[in-house]
């Protein structure tokens, strides 16, 4: 080796070397630098009152971003998730009479079987997520209109609204709810050989399935617990806001659960999911969001400020994958 190619080696390890913590840290990065600007330039943000706030506004899409974690871990996406928090919340109010925690199960039983199907088109029949999903994009939110015709819409039941309201030493009902979905989701990535034949599935389902990996068994998983999630944070939706709408709940979520899975470090290419990024990743965007905001943007600027951080992200990802 040449005196004059070694430094280039050496720039070039260095770049993938960065390129990786950047991909890996730079969520954890980009939160600290904006709560660092927030201290010192937006006043009354940094209260215990306001980020306990952002925290319950951002548990949805922590929860529906879960689900949407493995799905892309497996080279996938699902674009039903947002009908499917419409249609669970229709469900509430349509298992109205019913004790409250069958209503829920009900609910969720409901995601999982769109879950089914989704997995079932993908993995089965062969059709691309995107063009499998986006069918119960449009189907979900009409069934729960459907399904709310004629009824009141409102949650009456003092456990489902507790949910939204209750707190447990001092913490809201919608973060502990949360919390379980993330404790769920990290224990099957970390501790299962589902989320090890997941991961492989996502990195090469040609080999996966030549070394012995229920491939189909596994995408058919993936997307019922996509459902479940995306259910239960219906279940979450609803009991916060009060009622079932089927026109507004889980509106524009899948969009939002893909950008915090991308900004929190899990590759569109499949082969890793990363829990705790992607948990970082919606606390972020909705941080960046309320801070724009208290500095009164417009939401045309709010827009272009989520699209510039997509398109960084995505960047990482790809520049790190040719490296």
């Amino acid at each position: 080796m040449s005196s004059a190619t070694l430094p280039v080696r050496i720039s070039s390890i260095d770049r993938r070397v960065a390129l990786r913590w950047a991909r890996d840290n730079g969520v954890y990065v980009a939160l600290a630098v904006l709560l660092i600007y927030n201290i010192f330039f937006t006043p009354r943000f940094m209260t215990l009152e306001n980020l306990n706030v952002q925290l319950v506004l951002a548990t949805r899409v922590i929860v529906v971003a879960l689900g949407m974690a493995m799905v892309i871990g497996t080279a996938g996406i699902d674009l039903s998730v947002g009908a499917v928090m419409a249609l669970s919340g229709a469900l509430l109010v349509q298992f109205s009479g019913l004790p409250a925690v069958l209503a829920i199960v009900l609910a969720l039983l409901i995601g999982g079987l769109v879950g089914v199907l989704n997995g079932f088109l993908v993995g089965v029949v062969g059709i691309q997520p995107i063009v499998a999903t986006l069918a119960f994009l449009f189907a979900g939110r009409s069934l729960a209109q459907l399904l709310l015709v004629g009824r009141n819409p409102s949650i009456q039941d003092q456990t489902i609204l507790s949910i939204g309201s209750g707190k447990i030493f001092g913490i809201s009902g919608l973060v502990i709810a949360a919390a379980v979905a993330v404790s769920l989701v990290a224990l099957i990535m970390r501790r299962t050989t589902f989320g090890r034949q997941l991961l492989a599935v996502g990195d090469n389902a040609r080999a996966s399935f030549l070394s012995g990996v229920p491939v189909r068994r596994t995408l058919i998983g993936v997307y019922v617990l996509s459902g479940v999630l995306a259910a239960w944070a219906g279940v979450m939706d609803t009991a916060s806001i009060t009622s079932a709408n089927a026109l507004s709940s889980g509106l524009n979520y899948e969009l939002f659960a893909i950008t915090a899975v991308v900004v929190g470090g899990t590759p569109l290419s499949g082969g890793r999911v990363r829990v705790v990024g992607t948990v970082a990743a919606a606390i972020l965007m909705q941080l960046l969001s309320s801070t724009l905001i208290f500095h009164s943007a417009t939401d045309a600027i709010s827009q272009m400020v989520t699209a510039v951080v997509i398109v960084v992200a995505v960047y990482i990802q790809r520049v790190r994958s040719q490296a």
